[in-house]
């Protein structure tokens, strides 16, 4: 890992794009807020009625989907990867694995998520996160996520 902590913070979108693959529609994070290199991050999603899942999930009573809430968790634990793990620089990290995964709260059009993600362990090309995504302070979605990189 990298011992040095650039000064990044906030992290706009533009700048989450330089370093993640995905693109419009399945960019699930906006921001950047906290960082602490190797060991924790904090991202945000404003969640709006624009996004293009609301128009089937569900027409009439628009919930976020669960799966796109564990992405955005997955999409700030990358960042953090390639921010401080020398050897993720240049490579693809891919889901490999969630476990401890619970719903908690629904998410509407309107509310902000903040994501928490901190590293457990690292080795190899496998990285263990454990992650949590709030709303106004309260825990929506939790899961410990496995990530691998090539």
């Amino acid at each position: 890992m990298s011992e040095e902590q650039p000064k990044i913070l906030p992290m706009d979108i533009k700048a989450i794009l330089d370093l993640l693959p995905h693109r419009y529609p399945f960019i699930m994070v906006d921001r950047i807020i906290d960082y602490e290199a190797g060991q924790t991050i904090t991202g945000m999603k404003n969640v709006s009625m624009g996004e293009p899942f609301f128009q089937g999930h569900f027409p009439g009573e628009p919930v976020m989907p669960g799966v796109l809430i564990l992405e955005g968790m997955a999409q700030v634990a990358s960042v953090l990867a390639y921010l401080t793990i020398d050897a993720v620089k240049g490579k693809l990290v891919y889901f490999a694995g969630l476990d401890n995964v619970r719903f908690r709260q629904v998410v509407y059009p309107g509310d902000q998520l903040i994501f928490k993600l901190e590293l457990i362990k690292q080795k190899r090309n496998i990285i263990k996160m454990d992650g949590k995504a709030y709303v106004d302070n309260k825990l929506v979605t939790e899961a410990q996520l496995l990530a691998a990189f090539s």
